[in-house]
């Protein structure tokens, strides 16, 4: 991951050419680290809103939830991640073996790759293109392709159907999305998700984008549950209506994948929430101080070991505030019939975000003459 501590990563250099290794071999390894300590921490915090989503319900239908495993029954999730691993793994003897496979796994890679375009801190992120807002939209319009597979490949109506279902969901609010992340490259006049945070916190808490972008901030996060397929817009996967829509003939660790999708798909939507509309790492707290202008000794580095703690604590503080929000309106609101939901989409939604990307343009358009 990429970092502001530069003297670290000279250091595990120096030790990796001590060791023999060849001149590429450092930054290679470097590269594999990062990776590996994202994907880690992505699970971490999958296994967190799992214990989360569970106390949460818990707590709006007055039970306890669990509390068994563990301390708070924290150890739970960890618990039902497991479980689908000692499941057997039963494939539909008329069903399309090779769509039936490879479609859980084009629904989570899509989704962890999201993450490279993420900034945790400052410096912290693997990689910084300039279209990353866009990367994210390019790159979740391939995981509905993994469903509509995996439905066909079933060889179940009910499947099928909920793979149809997921198809029609995605591309209806993928535009939305799209428009909405439109009006906040004209504000930041660009689209890389860095730069997007660093035109927010020139202004402190008064430049978030919520402030100048109310009617974006609000379709977004319409847009960005329906993606996640949450409640109230989980048609694809109704009990009451398909079963469980796509997921019906899985079982085992495909049955988990979907699974293992899904939250991290909610968990980079919080996250791209927080980075495009509350200002992501920056701590614009009224009276309290900037940790990023406070003086540190420089000789042994804690300033900038400080300041990446309190970037990445504020990006997930921020991020776990918004999912709140997202797991109470999954235990709050029913659901909406399928032709409610391509309604809200082509019929509210996408004039909405077209309108105030328009707008947005029309006030910025006296600002570049």
């Amino acid at each position: 991951m990429v970092t502001g501590t530069t003297d670290f990563e000279e250091r595990i250099v120096e030790l990796l050419d001590e060791l023999g290794l060849s001149g590429d071999s450092p930054e290679s390894i470097w590269i594999l680290i990062s990776i590996l300590t994202l994907i880690v921490g992505v699970t971490i915090g999958v296994l967190v809103i799992v214990w989360l989503e569970r106390k949460i319900s818990a707590g709006i239908q007055q039970r306890i939830g669990p509390e068994y495993a563990g301390p708070l029954g924290i150890i739970q999730a960890l618990a039902d991640g497991i479980k689908p691993l000692l499941k057997e793994d039963i494939i539909p003897a008329r069903g399309d073996a090779w769509l039936f496979n490879i479609g859980p796994a084009m629904v989570v890679i899509p989704v962890f790759i999201s993450y490279l375009v993420i900034p945790f801190g400052q410096h912290i992120i693997l990689a910084d293109p300039s279209i990353g807002a866009f990367f994210w939209i390019a790159i979740s319009s391939i995981a509905p392709l993994g469903l509509l597979m995996a439905g066909y490949g079933s060889n179940n109506k009910y499947s099928f159907l909920g793979g149809l279902r997921a198809a029609a969901q995605s591309i209806s609010y993928e535009i939305p999305l799209a428009l909405c992340i439109s009006s906040i490259s004209l504000l930041s006049d660009s689209l890389s998700t860095v730069d997007i945070v660093e035109a927010q916190s020139k202004y402190g808490i008064s430049g978030w984008n919520p402030w100048r972008q109310p009617i974006g901030f609000i379709a977004f996060f319409i847009s960005s549950l329906a993606e996640c397929e949450r409640l109230p817009f989980d048609p694809p996967e109704a009990e009451e209506e398909l079963v469980a829509g796509y997921q019906t003939e899985y079982s085992g660790i495909k049955f988990g994948l979907f699974y293992v999708g899904s939250y991290p798909n909610l968990l980079v939507s919080s996250l791209f929430v927080t980075v495009l509309y509350l200002g992501g790492w920056d701590l614009s707290i009224p009276f309290f101080p900037d940790p990023g202008q406070i003086t540190w000794n420089p000789s042994n580095g804690i300033s900038e070991v400080f300041n990446t703690i309190i970037g990445i604590t504020t990006t997930l503080a921020k991020s776990y505030s918004f999912l709140f929000v997202s797991i109470t309106t999954r235990w709050t609101l029913p659901r909406v019939r399928i032709d409610q939901l391509l309604d809200l989409g082509w019929k509210f939604l996408l004039p909405i975000a077209l309108g105030n990307l328009l707008l947005t343009a029309s006030f910025q358009l006296p600002l570049l003459e």
